[in-house]
This record gives structure tokens, C-alpha cells and sequence, in this order.
């Protein structure tokens, strides 16, 4: 190996273990284990209810302002959440989501934009649900990393954080909140 390697790729793979341990840290959805009122998914996703959230980029620029109505029933440890968005520059979407209890805690979803599968767990008040979602953007489809955090406010209204990346790289947030009808 040259010199001049050596001295680009020793930089290079410290930089990738600092922001590799950096990534492992953070919150854990456990330490809300204690925060009331407990959330349950199939109690409070069970009906009709609104959403008003909005997206803004990594500068925090609201880009796009969105309600979406939500319809919602559990069979047993499934659910379906039927999600109809409105944008605020009058676009529509629809997005049915299909969720399975795993686990006390544990839930799998799946949506057709969705790859693969969503995992979350449930802890006192809070979820973390972890998934990568194809999105449209002028275009082209790009698959973002999403990082969800749900917290339960009380048995109507629930407030949602969600934190969008591509290859390590913050391309902005979303922030949701629930309302049930």
C-alpha cells in the first residue's frame, strides 16, 4: 500500500467506526416503560381518525403540509390502517398498511411502498418503528430510511416524530399528530 493510501484510507476507516458506534447509541423506546397511558396499538389504531402532519427538508423548511384520514380494525393480532392523504398542493395518496403483533411489545408492517418489512416495539407511551419506504420525488423513487417514534398522549391524541435518511444522511422530518375521531 502507497503512503499516500495509508494516509487517506486510516482517516477514512476511523471516520466509518465513529459514525458506525454512533449509530448503535441513543434512545431506547425501553426507557418509556414507565410513561402512561400505555399504548396499544389495536386499542387506539380501531376506528376513524385524522392525521395533520408536515415534511420539512434538513434545513427545516416546511416543504409540504398533508392531513390524512384514517380507517382502522383489528382481527385478532392483524391489523389494517387504510390511510388517505391529502397534500396541501392538492395531490392524494393512499397507503393500506397491514400489522402484525409479533410479540408483547413486538409489531411487523408491511405496506405496498414499504420494502420489506416495518418493525417496531411498543414500551409505556412510546413505539419505535424502523422501516424504508420507496418515495416518489420528482420522478424518480428513492428508498429513505425512516425512523419513527409514536408517543400516546392520552386515549385520543397521539403525537408522531419521524426522522427520514438516505445512506446515513438527514434529509429531514416529519411530524404527525394523531387524532381520534
Amino acid at each position: 500500500m502507497s503512503r499516500l493510501s495509508t494516509l487517506i484510507s486510516r482517516p477514512l476507516i476511523a471516520l466509518c467506526a465513529i459514525l458506525g458506534l454512533s449509530s448503535c447509541s441513543g434512545v431506547q423506546v425501553t426507557q418509556y416503560a414507565a410513561q402512561t397511558p400505555q399504548l396499544d396499538l389495536s386499542k387506539y389504531f380501531t376506528g376513524t381518525m385524522d392525521a395533520y402532519g408536515m415534511f420539512q427538508n434538513r434545513s427545516g423548511e416546511v416543504v409540504k403540509r398533508f392531513h390524512v384520514v384514517i380507517k382502522s380494525h383489528w382481527e385478532g393480532d392483524t391489523g389494517t390502517l387504510d390511510e388517505q392523504f391529502t397534500y396541501s398542493d392538492g395531490t392524494t395518496q393512499q397507503r393500506i398498511w397491514t400489522i402484525r403483533k409479533t410479540g408483547p411489545q413486538d409489531y411487523i408492517g408491511t405496506a405496498a411502498d414499504v420494502v420489506g418489512e416495518a418493525k417496531g416495539t411498543a414500551s409505556g407511551n412510546a413505539l419505535r418503528w424502523q422501516y424504508v419506504l420507496s418515495l416518489p420525488v420528482d420522478g424518480k423513487v428513492y428508498e429513505v430510511n425512516f425512523d419513527d417514534w409514536m408517543f400516546l398522549m392520552d386515549d385520543r391524541i397521539m403525537l408522531n416524530r419521524s426522522s427520514m435518511s438516505k445512506w446515513g444522511f438527514d434529509l429531514g422530518e416529519v411530524t404527525l399528530t394523531f387524532v381520534k375521531r
